[in-house]
């Protein structure tokens, strides 16, 4: 999940645990998603309904992305970062002194 959650960890598992227990007593999933989130005070139920997807997602019942891979994807790219930040430096100071060695010395 993109950002930081203002919801706990427990509140997001405890409400995806509760549209699938009370999916049955409602005629569609967004009627039960619109139930389960005003009964917990979610701020909308879209919120709930991307914590589902990617529940789905995460136990292999619909295709995409899982948490665990978007989070080493994450990492990945903040690490590519870095070293792109550390090559750069060492670039420009390889310049910096290639340029000193290729100077004169004046011994005074």
């Amino acid at each position: 999940m993109p950002g930081k959650s203002p919801y706990p960890a427990e509140l997001r598992r405890r409400a995806v645990r509760m549209v699938a227990e009370v999916r049955p007593d409602y005629p569609t999933e967004w009627a039960t998603i619109n139930a389960v989130a005003t009964k917990l005070g979610i701020g909308t139920a879209e919120t709930l309904r991307t914590w589902v997807r990617q529940a789905q997602i995460d136990e292999g019942s619909r295709p995409g992305r899982t948490s665990d891979e978007s989070a080493e994807l994450k990492r990945l790219r903040r690490e590519n970062a870095e070293l792109r930040r550390a090559n750069e430096i060492l670039k420009a100071a390889s310049a910096f002194f290639a340029a000193e060695l290729d100077r004169p010395h004046t011994h005074s």
